[in-house]
This record gives C-alpha cells, sequence and structure tokens, in this order.
C-alpha cells in the first residue's frame, strides 16, 4: 500500500481500539501501541487519545486519517488498473446485507460498481436474519458484530459506534434515567437477538439484561418504536445520526456506548472468487467509513 506505519494507522482507527486491530492483525497490542507510538514520534504530534479498548482521535488524528483513506482508494485503484486485475471480472454474485444498513450504505455503492464490471451478475437480499455462508446460496454477506464466525473469512469496513437514545416523548413522559441501573425500570427495545447489550463505560465493560417491551426480528422496527416514543434503545450512529441532530432523538447517558469490538464486516467462505474480492474492495472505498467510526474527543 503505502508507508506501513500510515497503514497500521489506518488499521488501527478502522477497527476501533489497538486490542481490535491486534486482533484483526495476528498481532500483540503492545507491538501496535509501540509501532503507533513510534509513528507520532516521527510525524510530532499525538495522533489519539487511547486504551487498548478504545480510540479517540485527536484533531492532528482525524486530518491525517481524512487525507489518508482517499489516498489508499486511489492507490488500490491504480495499482488494479496498472496490474489488470480486474479485467474480465464476471459471474454471478449474491449478497446478503443487514435491512437497514444495506438500505443506507450498501445499496448506495452498487450503481457505479454494476456501471464499471457490467458483466457482474449481481444479486442483493436485505435481510437482518444470520445466514449460512458455507452452504453455497450467498457469496458475501456484510454482518455487523464483534465476530464473523467460524470457518469464514472477514474484511473489516469500520466500526459501528452505537448510543443509547430515546424519543423526547418517551422522556417527558417516563423521566431520564441518570444512572445504568436505572435502566432496569424502563422500557427497552431491542431485537430478539440484541439483548443483553453490552456497554462500555467509564466502569469498563458492564452487560445490560433486560427483555424488549416490543418483541421484533427487524432493526428498523426498533429504531421506527424509539423514534414513536415507545422506549430507549441501543442504536448505531450510522442509523440514528439524523435523528440525534434533528432532536427526534436524544442520547440517554452519555458516558455510555455500545462495545467498540462491535464493526462492519465483509464476510465470505474461503476460496471466494475474484469477483467477491472485486465488490469488498469497492465497498471499502465508497461506504461512508465517517459514519462508521467511533465518535472522538
Amino acid at each position: 500500500m503505502f508507508d506501513p506505519d500510515y497503514d497500521l494507522f489506518v488499521a488501527i482507527v478502522e477497527a476501533g481500539s489497538i486490542s481490535a486491530a491486534a486482533r484483526v492483525r495476528g498481532l500483540s497490542t503492545p507491538a501496535l501501541s509501540k509501532r503507533l507510538a513510534r509513528l507520532e514520534e516521527r510525524l510530532g504530534v499525538r495522533l489519539a487519545q487511547r486504551t487498548t479498548r478504545r480510540l479517540a482521535l485527536t484533531p492532528a488524528g482525524q486530518d491525517l486519517f481524512d487525507t489518508l483513506m482517499p489516498l489508499r482508494a486511489a492507490l488500490s485503484a491504480a495499482e488494479d488498473r496498472i496490474a489488470g486485475r480486474h479485467a474480465g471480472v464476471s459471474g454471478p454474485l449474491r449478497l446478503t446485507a443487514p435491512t437497514s444498513f444495506g438500505r443506507m450504505h450498501v445499496v448506495p455503492c452498487l450503481p457505479a460498481f454494476v456501471a464499471r464490471w457490467p458483466e457482474v451478475d449481481l444479486a442483493i437480499d436485505l435481510s437482518d436474519e444470520f445466514v449460512d455462508l458455507l452452504d453455497g446460496r450467498y457469496d458475501l454477506a456484510i454482518r455487523i458484530g464483534a465476530r464473523i464466525g467460524a470457518g469464514l473469512v472477514g474484511h473489516r469496513l469500520g466500526t459501528s459506534s452505537r448510543v443509547l437514545c430515546a424519543a423526547p416523548a418517551y422522556l417527558a413522559a417516563f423521566g431520564e434515567p441518570q444512572a445504568l441501573g436505572e435502566l432496569s425500570r424502563h422500557r427497552l427495545l431491542a431485537t430478539t437477538s440484541q439483548l443483553p447489550w453490552q456497554l462500555d463505560g467509564p466502569e469498563g465493560t458492564v452487560l445490560q439484561q433486560g427483555t424488549s417491551a416490543i418483541r421484533t426480528n427487524s432493526s428498523e422496527v426498533v429504531r421506527e418504536l424509539a423514534l414513536g416514543g415507545c422506549g430507549i434503545a441501543l442504536r448505531s450512529l450510522w442509523d440514528v445520526a439524523d435523528a440525534l441532530a434533528a432532536g427526534t432523538l436524544c442520547r440517554v447517558l452519555p458516558d455510555y456506548c455500545g462495545s467498540q469490538d462491535v464493526g462492519v464486516f465483509a464476510v465470505h467462505a474461503p476460496g471466494a472468487p475474484t469477483r467477491v474480492a472485486t465488490l469488498i474492495d469497492h465497498l471499502r472505498a465508497h461506504i461512508e467509513i465517517a459514519a462508521l467510526l467511533p465518535e472522538v474527543g
């Protein structure tokens, strides 16, 4: 790619923490921490405030990351063009993605992909169901979680930062919790598989037990219920940032957020054809990564 230390810096930011990047790269956390410190010393500036679990970019770090991302995408595209790696990319490619994330972030990337590689027979299904990638029905899945699944190959596209939030009408009717323990007295909203919530806060990582006030298997339903004043939800910033900015949702217990180990992954079975790698490269270059990064500052 480019300078190995820049490559490492981008990998750490995309993973959301030094420890998460170390797991992805198969290296030790102290080794990656030393490499990041070496880059900071070389540049003469602090790039990030960090622990092993969380990362917050400084203004200089954010500037460097914003500069490196388009350079990396341009370099990758140039290498592909010169080496002719994508010549003759064709054949069937069936993609599955979570409903909300797919609609908001994956589907908008696809017209450019289809225009560039018209010989790929692309099909996409949006579903919050966890599909089996080893049975051959799908070539690639976008998954949001802390793990990609045994026997699969995963490519991390970004970190899915999540916050607790509720509508102003709910908070006016039931009050705003001031401590984590008060959540047990509130109406929680989650899909059937989401609870207990794993939260990072001042005391480290905690599990918030509970039962969803309304049962559903749809992440989009949870979002709409939260907007409708039905309870408190743990939602990804890529999903609710606009609602938070507009005031139709309010952040609750701002000292807590969803575990930063949760990432957005492109996942496939081993031995995937070239067209799968081509689509992954395209998604990595075009998905709005800024929407997936942890909050900074």
